[in-house]
Formats: C-alpha cells, structure tokens, sequence
C-alpha cells in the first residue's frame, strides 16, 4: 500500500476530541501547507484558522475541538469543485500529522463562522472543519451518526467506472488500482458518493451525479460538486505519488448520460 493510500484508507471524521489545542508545530504546518492548496480549477480557496473560545464557536455534534478552518472561495463557475479539491487536500495533510477533522456544511452556527472569516459578498463558505486530536474513544453520538449514514460502506468500482460509455464497467487497468480505490474511499454528504467517471483511452472523464434533496445552496454552493472535487483530489494524488503525470481540464466530451448527470473534470494522462 503507497503512503497517499495508507493516509486516505485510514483517514476518517472525527468529531470526538481529547480536548488538547492543537501544538504549535502542528498549527504552523497546517497553516503554511494551506497557503499552497491549490486546485486546477484556478480559484484560489482562503483559509482561515480560528480559535473556538475566542469566537464563540462550536456545533452541537462536535465535542472537545479547540480550533477550526474555515475554507472560503470567490463564486465563480466550479468554485464548488474547486473548493473540494482543495480543502481535502489540507485535510489528508492534517491526516498525515495525525490531526483530526470532519467536513461540516450544515451542522454549525453558519453566521458566526461567516462573520469572524470576514465573508464578502462575492465569497461562500461550503465547510469548515474542527482541528484537533482524536480521542481514545469516539462519543455515542458520532458512533450513531457514522452508523447512520454507513460512513464505512463505499459503491464497488463497477458502479462508479465506465468503459468508454456510461453504464458499462471498467476493467480497471493493470497500475491503476490504487488509485481508482482513492476515489472509492473518498468522503462525501451523507456518504452518497456523487461521483462517477468514464474512461476513454488515457482520459478519466469526471461527472455529478445529483441526488435528490438539500445538496444546493446560495451559502454552501453544490456540496455534491464539493464531493466530486474531493473524488478528483484524491485520484490526482494517487496517480502522482505512483510517478503517473497528469493534466486536468474543463473539456466536455459530450458522452451521452443520463439526466441529471453534469460533466465536471477531465483527468489526461
């Protein structure tokens, strides 16, 4: 198993912490690895790093957090899922320190965190996330959320790759493994798993597929285009650590899907 997969199958939400801030060393990585998250979409997502106590912040699934990141983008076409790329990209480094995290959109005081991030007008916020170290044990209520929403259940490969046409199952090619399971291990809202993707010669083709209900708003953006970001970070993150270049582009193939299917990213090898 390569070290990004390692991170990735190992990585989960954590909303259960031991109650430490986290140490200086810690915060200053964080802080300049997010001054360099970048996403090939060219929208450049501000983090900001706050102290909970001193702004007044918590949620009411969370317990023992002392910090938070927010993550805020410009609205612009795929702000959505340029924000998600970027953002796990600072949450698997946070993984990599052995700091904890969980993706929030709708279980916070939304408000607050727009108002010590200083929002503008022509900026949305889709999540944030607590900072921290995991405690021992998680609390009964994250136990009950994660069996909720079958936070370790993930699609077979099968019903999320397509050979050359929508619906067909890929055969994954020798190589690729590790990374196609990177995307299948991705998180994602109520784990609905919104991402599906085409293979045609050496392009990935990366699509939403939407779901039904709350996944769009003026404040958050389109959280399953967020998710689809997610998927195509850690796809891109696999192929890179494995020695495979690649290029992302914004070039509909024009595959014939089904309704509520929407082109997002092209991976090119």
């Amino acid at each position: 198993m390569t070290e990004i997969l390692r991170i990735i199958s190992s990585r989960r939400s954590v909303r259960t912490f031991d109650g430490r801030p986290l140490n200086g060393g810690d915060r200053d990585r964080l802080i300049r690895y997010a001054e360099n998250a970048d996403n090939p979409f060219g929208a450049k997502v501000r983090f900001v790093f706050l102290d909970a106590e001193k702004n007044g912040l918590c949620s009411s699934v969370i317990t023992g957090e002392k910090e938070y990141v927010a993550g805020i983008v410009k609205k612009q076409p795929l702000a959505d899922a340029a924000f998600g790329y970027s953002f796990e990209k600072l949450v698997l480094y946070a993984a990599s320190l052995g700091v904890g995290t969980t993706w929030m959109a709708g279980t916070l005081n939304r408000g607050r965190f727009e108002k010590v991030s200083c929002l503008t007008d022509d900026e949305m916020m889709p999540c944030v996330s607590p900072l921290g170290y995991p405690a021992e044990k998680m609390s009964l209520r994250e136990m009950t959320m994660r069996r909720g929403v079958g936070a370790d259940r993930r699609l077979d490969a099968e019903k999320l790759f397509f050979d050359g046409v929508w619906g067909r199952p890929l055969a994954v090619p020798e190589g690729f493994a590790e990374a196609v399971q990177a995307v299948r291990l991705a998180p994602s809202a109520v784990n609905r798993q919104p991402w599906r993707v085409i293979k045609s010669g050496r392009a990935w083709h990366f699509y939403e597929k939407k779901g039904s209900g709350g996944f769009t708003s003026e404040k958050a953006g389109d959280l399953q285009k967020i998710d689809v970001g997610i998927a195509l970070c850690h796809f891109n993150a696999a192929l890179e650590y494995l020695g495979i270049q690649t290029e992302i582009s914004v070039s509909d193939p024009s595959f014939d899907v089904p309704s509520g299917v929407e082109y997002i990213a092209t991976v090119s090898l």
